[in-house]
């Protein structure tokens, strides 16, 4: 069982490559933006 077990890790990995090289690399998501805090004058009571 081992053995099909990398024959299968292996097929995928060759089909990632594959794919990745027909349409680009996979996109990474993009970084999640982190909330500055702002000082706004005309907001203070």
């Amino acid at each position: 069982m081992d053995y099909i077990e990398k024959v299968l890790e292996q097929l995928k990995e060759w089909a990632r490559k594959l794919i990745e090289t027909l349409l680009g690399p996979e996109e990474e998501p993009e970084p999640e933006l982190i909330p500055i805090p702002v000082n706004e004058p005309g907001r203070r009571r």
